[in-house]
């Protein structure tokens, strides 16, 4: 129960990789971003960059570039099989039998035939695999989405997803049974999943964080509509896109580039840029 807190956030991205996952599908936002502490978000966003570009990702590249692809994926599978029984809690919580249902067999047949979570014969026998968090939850309670927050080591965020983090992670019944030797484990393990996940998409994170003329405006954008559209608080999604941060009359060549600037809306004036 000791790690059930800080295994609950490390198997989440955090920091730089939850950049990643702002790439997936994003959307128009539906309305402005509050960012009512801007000055200490802009603070805490330099210092992330600093930790990243001194820590996090030499070792996360180091690490993509030793380890073989199988080993990454088997490193993200045990992480994802580890996650599903919070995952299972949550969609309760969110009145989505269905989802936590299949979050239970995910784990009960991935940690088992999966060999702890190594493999995914979930996957291959037709059971999908869902993920979400508190923040979810709250949202389908009801809680808004509050100012936009930039947590230390964490990263982007909001008040409401916030809360779901220290919650969150008390919710996984893992954190409960396990030893203190399996604990330190499963937190090694979300750490590896980190990393590996910040190896696997450098260019693209990088292309936001150190190529972006306003590296904080673009995570805000970035997170915030993702976010959104990951909850169904948006409209569908844009296929036109480009980069408001990108100097006038650059060509974006590279995919890294193209990926950022399919995240942003064609005609989209961020109303806190500069």
């Amino acid at each position: 129960m000791a790690f059930s807190a800080l295994s609950g956030v490390v198997r989440r991205p955090v920091g730089p990789v939850a950049l990643v996952a702002c790439l997936a599908g994003c959307a128009a936002p539906s309305g402005p971003v509050q960012d009512q502490y801007e000055a200490e978000n802009r603070q805490v966003h330099e210092m992330n960059k600093q930790l990243d570009q001194m820590f996090v990702r030499p070792v996360a590249e180091g690490t993509s570039d030793i380890l073989p692809d199988e080993v990454e994926v088997a490193i993200l599978n045990a992480s994802s099989t580890w996650e599903a029984p919070g995952d299972a809690v949550n969609y309760v919580l969110q009145v989505k039998p269905g989802k936590a249902v299949e979050s239970v067999l995910r784990f009960a047949i991935n940690a088992t035939v999966g060999v702890g979570g190594i493999f995914d014969p979930a996957t291959a026998i037709g059971i999908p695999n869902h993920s979400t968090t508190f923040g979810d939850t709250l949202y389908v309670w009801g809680v808004p989405e509050g100012n936009y927050d930039e947590l230390p080591l964490l990263g982007p965020s909001t008040d409401r997803d916030s809360a779901g983090r220290v919650v969150g992670g008390f919710l996984n019944p893992l954190d409960y049974v396990v030893n203190p030797t399996q604990g330190v484990v499963l937190v090694v393990l979300g750490g590896a999943s980190m990393l590996v996940e910040r190896g696997r998409y450098s260019d693209t994170v990088d292309s936001v964080l150190y190529d972006s003329a306003d590296s904080y405006a673009q995570t805000r954008l970035l997170y915030t509509q993702n976010r959104r559209f990951e909850l169904g608080d948006t409209g569908e999604a844009d296929d036109g896109f480009i980069d408001p941060y990108a100097d006038d009359g650059s060509a974006q060549t590279d995919g890294a580039s193209d990926a950022v600037a399919g995240a942003v809306p064609l005609g989209f004036e961020d109303p806190y840029a500069e």
